[in-house]
Order: structure tokens, then C-alpha cells, then sequence
């Protein structure tokens, strides 16, 4: 009696490749830009690995492609082949080289107003590892593959990933000369309900985490709302309202001038790895260079010295009519 035939002794090792960054992309059309090659060959290749398995591997509707149950299980052995090839390429290096692509999400502020003026020193160190950076807005779902690394403002939740704290960085009040010079200066806790803020748009928050102004101030009386950073420190300089910052916003450089500094928030740094890769060579050096460049960076981040910001203090007061 013959025995049954195996499903995966047809199995392109490519249509794994294809699924993998159609599962990270969440659609078709992205996966077939990241991929560099039709939106046809990619719609092709899923569904000749879904008829090799015998079964469907997405659901697909308008908001992209959505993960069946068997859809989930084939992710996690994938992804087992590709750490495995990974630790093989490992092997064979040795000493050499470290390289590999990877695709590191992170929070739009701290990208754009801290991380990306900092990585030359890293892609001078590691020249063969090519480093793709996603902002956005909400969780990242390693597990999901959306991204290979993770660094967050929260601990996020969630298996298959591996978890650490790698730094901290502080909040505060900030206002332009200008807002200061027609407003005042607030000079307790008690005066910043007189004044106006720029916040975030309620609506689009969806992380606790970035609720830093409503910590720092009681019903603060918001007059310009944004669900960008950039925007809002861009409000604050031209004087619509106090503007409450990560410090890494660079606001002491940036023509904004410190409220009460002694009124701070904090918020921990989280680095979250798929577990899969977390001793990748290439994984654990950029892991290693955030670490150190958070240790480094420590006394900046969590904001400027109380002797600084009472200059500052005293420099934006003096402007004021008498």
C-alpha cells in the first residue's frame, strides 16, 4: 500500500518568504512594494502555498489580510525556518560580519525628534545591516511580525516576544518666549489653570502612555489639539499654548522655555524582540546600541538640570512688561 503523499514535498521555500512579509505588510500591494515584484506574483505565490498546505491562510477583506487559525500556526513555523536560517547564517559568519535586514517600529517623536540624528554612528559600525524604522501611533504586534523590534513607552503584552527595559526619559511644561511675554510665567502649580495648553486629539489615543499633559496638569484648558508631537511642539513655539514634552523633543533647543521644571512626569523605555530573534546577531546589536546610547544619553533625557531651566526661567521672565 502506497504511502500518502507529503504536502510539503511541493512546497516553495519562497512562497514562505512571500507569506512572512505579507503577514508584516498586512496587504497584497505593500508586501508586493516591499518585495520588489507584482501584486500578481505575490497573490500567486499565496495561493499556490495555500493549495500545497490545503487550506486557506488569510482571510481577506478591506482592511488587508487577516490571519486565519491554521494561518497563525503556519506564521510561527515560518518563522521557526527563518530563525534557523538566521543561526545557520550565524554558523557560517562566525567572527565576521554582522548583517541583515531589520525593521525596527518605535513611536513618531521619539524617531523623528531623537533616534534618526543618532544612527550614523550605528551604520558606520554595522555597515551590512540595513535598518528600516516604522513609526506609528499604536501597539506593534511582534508576534504578527509586523516589525522585528519594538521600542515602546509601555510594557507591552503579548507571546512570543522578548521584553526589557532599556531606559527612561522625562516630561515637562514648556511655552514660547512669546506665549510667556503675553500670558506670564507660572509660578505655582495653582497659576497653570489660568493659562492654555496644546494637547493631544482625544479621539486618536489610543495609548495610555502618551497622556503626559492630563498627568502634569488638572483639566488643563486645551486650545489646539493634534495627534502629532511635531505639531504640537510646532504650535507651542509660535505661542498658541504650554505644550507638555518628552524632553528628548529637544525643547530646550528649539526657542521653548521650561515651566516649572520641578513638575515632571516619566515614562519607562521598553525593547521588545520577537523571541525568535532575540540572539540574532544583528538583532543584539542594535539592541546593544540603544542600550548604550539610553545610558549615555540618561541625563539628557530625563531633562534639564534644575540650574539650566532656572536661567531659562529667569531670561523668558525678564522679557515681560514691567
Amino acid at each position: 500500500m502506497a504511502e500518502p503523499a507529503d504536502p510539503l514535498a511541493k512546497l516553495d521555500w519562497d512562497d514562505l518568504k512571500v507569506f512572512l512579509t505579507s503577514v508584516r505588510c498586512q496587504s497584497v500591494s505593500a508586501a508586493s512594494k516591499d518585495l520588489c515584484i507584482s501584486h500578481s506574483t505575490v497573490s500567486r505565490r499565496l495561493s499556490r502555498l495555500e493549495y500545497t498546505l490545503g487550506t486557506a491562510l488569510f482571510e481577506r477583506n478591506r482592511d488587508g489580510l487577516v490571519l486565519t487559525t491554521f494561518g497563525r500556526t503556519v506564521l510561527r513555523r515560518a518563522e521557526e525556518v527563518v530563525s534557523g536560517i538566521n543561526n545557520l547564517r550565524s554558523d557560517l559568519i562566525g567572527d565576521g560580519d554582522t548583517s541583515g535586514v531589520i525593521r525596527f517600529a518605535t513611536m513618531e517623536g521619539i524617531a523623528s525628534l531623537y533616534l534618526s540624528s543618532r544612527l550614523a554612528d550605528f551604520q558606520a559600525s554595522y555597515p551590512g545591516i540595513r535598518l528600516e524604522l516604522l513609526t506609528t501611533s499604536r501597539q506593534v504586534h511582534i508576534s504578527h511580525r509586523e516589525a522585528d523590534m519594538f521600542l515602546s513607552f509601555f510594557r507591552p503584552q503579548g507571546d512570543k516576544m522578548a521584553t526589557q527595559k532599556i531606559g527612561a526619559f522625562g516630561i515637562g511644561l514648556y511655552a514660547s518666549p512669546q506665549y510667556i511675554e503675553t500670558h506670564g510665567m507660572p509660578q505655582s502649580v495653582d497659576d497653570l489653570k489660568d493659562h492654555s495648553y496644546v494637547g493631544y486629539l482625544d479621539q486618536f489615543v489610543e495609548l495610555d502612555a502618551v497622556r503626559w499633559l492630563e498627568e502634569l496638569v488638572n483639566t488643563p484648558r486645551v486650545v489646539f489639539w493634534s495627534n502629532s508631537m511635531i505639531a504640537q511642539r510646532a504650535a507651542a513655539r509660535g505661542g498658541l499654548g504650554i505644550v507638555a514634552l518628552p524632553h528628548f523633543a529637544l525643547a530646550d533647543q528649539e526657542v521653548l522655555v521650561p515651566i516649572l521644571p520641578e513638575l515632571k512626569a516619566k515614562r519607562n523605555l521598553w525593547m521588545t524582540v520577537h523571541q525568535d530573534l532575540r540572539h540574532s546577531r544583528h538583532i543584539v546589536a542594535l539592541r546593544s546600541y540603544f542600550a548604550r546610547l539610553f545610558e549615555e544619553d540618561a541625563a539628557y533625557l530625563m531633562g534639564p538640570r534644575r540650574d539650566v531651566a532656572q536661567s531659562s526661567k529667569t531670561a523668558a521672565t525678564e522679557t515681560q512688561p514691567a
